[in-house]
C-alpha cells in the first residue's frame, strides 16, 4: 500500500532523511520510532507531500505521489497530529465533516458518517456533536481528531505522535482504541512515536530511525532477537529496564 524507494530529504548541505527504502502492506501498521531529530516525522510527511523529498520515489497504492496534486492526495490520506489542528470556530460535527464537504458529499451522507465515526471513537454524539474544540477534554479532542482523519474513508492513515501530550491513563485507552479501529477498518497506517512501549502496543512492525537513517525494520521479536545496531538494542531493552526499576520501587522480586 505504501512504498518508499531510496528516499532522501536535504536542507542545503544537511541531509535529514538518508536514502530510506521501506514498504507497508495493506492493513499493516508500521511504527517509525526514534528520538528527536531522527527523521521519522519528516519521512512520514513526505508520504502525503507536506514535505517534498529531495530524491527518491514514494508510492501509495501503486501510484507515484509526485504525479498527484497535493490537496487531492491529502484528501485520500487521513492525518492525525499531536496538536490536533481542530478548527476552533467549528463544532465537533463540522470538524469531522469538513473533508467530505470539500469532496462534495451530500448533507445526509455526511451526517450519517459523522454519527458512525463518533460511535466508532466512543463519543456520545448527543453530548459531543455541537461542542466547540475548547469545550473538550484532551482525550475527547484527540478522538475527534482521529474521527476527522477517517471521515472520507481513506485507505491510509498517518499519525504523528498523536497521544504524546496526554496523561498516561488516557494515552493507554486511546492506544487500545486505535488498535481496535484500525483492525475493524483494515487501515494501513504509519505511526510516529519516540516511545518504545507505544511502538510495541500499536505496531505490527517497527522501523528504528537515527540521524536520518533507517537502522532496522521488523517485528518487535525480530528487533529483540537480532538487533542490527547498539541503538536498536538499547531501545528494545528500555521497557524491560524501566519495568525492573518500577518493580524494585514497589518491593517486588529482586528488590
Amino acid at each position: 500500500m505504501i512504498e518508499l524507494q531510496d528516499v532522501s530529504k536535504s536542507y542545503g548541505a544537511q541531509r535529514v532523511v538518508d536514502r530510506i527504502s521501506l514498504h507497508v502492506e495493506a492493513g499493516e501498521t508500521l511504527v517509525l520510532l526514534g528520538g528527536s531529530g531522527s527523521g521519522k516525522t519528516t519521512t512520514m510527511k513526505m508520504i502525503n507531500r507536506l514535505i517534498e523529498p529531495t530524491s527518491g520515489t514514494i508510492l501509495v497504492d501503486g501510484r507515484n505521489v509526485a504525479v498527484t496534486l497535493p490537496h487531492e492526495l491529502r484528501r485520500r490520506i487521513g492525518y492525525v497530529i499531536q496538536r490536533l489542528g481542530l478548527f476552533p470556530h467549528m463544532t465537533v460535527a463540522e470538524n469531522i465533516g469538513i473533508t467530505p464537504r470539500l469532496l462534495g458529499w451530500e448533507a445526509g451522507r455526511i451526517q450519517e458518517r459523522v454519527n458512525s465515526l463518533l460511535e466508532l471513537v466512543e463519543l456520545d454524539r448527543e453530548v459531543i456533536s455541537a461542542r466547540l474544540p475548547h469545550e473538550l477534554s484532551g482525550g475527547q479532542a484527540q478522538r475527534v481528531a482521529v474521527a476527522r482523519a477517517l471521515a472520507a474513508e481513506p485507505p491510509v492513515l498517518l499519525l504523528d505522535e498523536p497521544f504524546g501530550a496526554l496523561d498516561p491513563i488516557t494515552r493507554e485507552r486511546l492506544q487500545a482504541s486505535f488498535c481496535h479501529i484500525r483492525q475493524k477498518l483494515r487501515l494501513t497506517a504509519v505511526f510516529v512515536t519516540h516511545d518504545m512501549v507505544e511502538a510495541m502496543v500499536v505496531g505490527d512492525r517497527v522501523g528504528v530511525m537515527k540521524d536520518g537513517r533507517l537502522l532496522q525494520i521488523g517485528t518487535v521479536q525480530e528487533l529483540a532477537s537480532n538487533p542490527a545496531d547498539p541503538y536498536v538494542s538499547e531501545l528494545i531493552s528500555a521497557p524491560q529496564r524501566q519495568a525492573s526499576l518500577v518493580t524494585a520501587k514497589l518491593g517486588g522480586p529482586g528488590s
